[in-house]
């Protein structure tokens, strides 16, 4: 086991790895495995672990409960207004279909009047 340091330009960091060699006999040739220990502080010297994979999580700001319930208050209201309109525009529609279907009866009786007397002149 050695102990190897890596310097990235980009991020101009120097990772600490753990390295094991060990022998691939499939190729022929010695292999190595590493397992990453942490950075390197370029001040002290020590090695600062990384822990868990990833970039660390930026903790969330605790919310005051008083401006959360405003803010859900104000989105109810505004949901509201728009079911509102959208029962008037239903009510409006429902009207607008009873007329319609009032107007095909109307429409279905007169041309059963006119084929009535159509079929009575034919004869």
């Amino acid at each position: 086991m050695a102990i190897i340091k890596q310097y990235h330009k980009d991020t101009d960091t120097t990772y600490v790895y753990d390295s094991t060699s060990y022998w691939d006999a499939e190729k022929g040739q010695s292999r190595s495995k590493r397992k990453l220990l942490g950075k390197l502080d370029p001040q002290t010297g020590e090695i600062i672990p990384t822990g868990q994979r990833g970039r660390k999580k930026k903790e969330r700001p605790v919310e005051d409960p008083v401006q959360v319930e405003a803010r859900v208050a104000a989105a109810s209201a505004g949901y509201l207004e728009k079911i509102q309109q959208q029962e008037l525009t239903i009510r409006q529609q429902q009207i607008q279909i009873t007329e319609l279907n009032k107007r095909i009866a109307q429409m279905e009786e007169t041309i059963s009047r006119a084929a009535a007397i159509l079929g009575k002149e034919r004869k």
